[in-house]
C-alpha cells in the first residue's frame, strides 16, 4: 500500500514538471501562459516558439505521461495503480504544483500514458485523431474526440475496469480543461493549426 501512494504521488510530482513553461522560460525568456492562448502545452509552445520547441515539449510530456504509468508498474502489482499514475501524472499536468496548478490541458500527457497502458486503443485512436486534425486543423477538436475514442476502443480490445475507468475520466478531463475551446469550435473562431500568435 506504502509503494502504491509513493507511485501515484511521484507520478504527480512528475507530471507536474511543465516542460512549455520551463522550455519557453529557456529559450525567450516568457512565461507561455502569457502568450498566445493562455495554455503551457504543446500547441501553444508550437504556435509561439515555433516547430521545434513545440515538437521538444509534446515529446516530453508525452514520456512524462508514459514513465508515470511505469513507476506504477514498477512500485505496485495492483492493476490499479499504473492508471491512477497515468492519471495523476495528466492532473499534474494540468494543476502543477511547482507552478501555482496553471498548467495544461493534458493531452500530450495522455497520450503518453495511454500508449503504456493501452497501446492498440491509443494507436487506433491516434491515427484517427491525426487524420480529424489533417482534415480540420482543429487541434481541439482532434483531442476531443481522442478521448472519447480511447475508452471505446479498450472496451473493444483492452478491457479492463480500472483502464474502461481511467479512460472515461481522462476524458471527463479533457472536456473540462477545453471548455473555452468547445465554445470557440461551436462559435467558429477556434484557432486553427498553423496561425501562429506572436508574442
Amino acid at each position: 500500500m506504502l509503494y502504491d501512494v509513493i507511485a501515484v504521488v511521484l507520478s504527480y510530482l512528475l507530471g507536474s514538471v511543465s516542460f512549455s513553461i520551463v522550455i519557453a522560460k529557456f529559450v525567450k525568456g516568457i512565461d507561455i501562459r502569457q502568450h498566445g492562448s493562455g495554455n503551457a502545452g504543446a500547441t501553444n509552445t508550437l504556435r509561439v516558439l515555433g516547430k521545434g520547441p513545440g515538437l521538444l515539449v509534446f515529446l516530453l510530456d508525452f514520456t512524462k505521461g508514459s514513465a508515470a504509468v511505469w513507476i506504477g508498474y514498477g512500485l505496485s502489482g495492483n492493476e490499479w495503480v499504473p492508471v491512477l499514475c497515468g492519471l495523476a501524472s495528466i492532473i499534474g499536468h494540468n494543476w502543477p504544483i511547482w507552478f501555482r496548478f496553471k498548467g495544461g490541458k493534458g493531452i500530450a500527457t495522455t497520450i503518453g500514458a495511454m500508449a503504456s497502458l493501452a497501446f492498440i486503443p491509443a494507436l487506433l485512436a491516434g491515427i484517427i485523431t491525426i487524420i480529424i486534425i489533417a482534415i480540420t486543423r482543429y487541434v481541439s477538436l482532434g483531442s476531443l474526440i481522442m478521448t472519447v475514442l480511447i475508452p471505446i476502443f479498450v472496451a473493444v480490445f483492452h478491457f479492463s475496469w480500472p483502464l474502461f475507468g481511467g479512460t472515461l475520466i481522462i476524458c471527463l478531463f479533457a472536456f473540462v480543461r477545453h471548455r473555452s475551446n468547445i465554445m470557440k469550435l461551436i462559435q467558429g473562431t477556434e484557432n486553427k493549426l498553423g496561425a501562429k500568435k506572436g508574442l
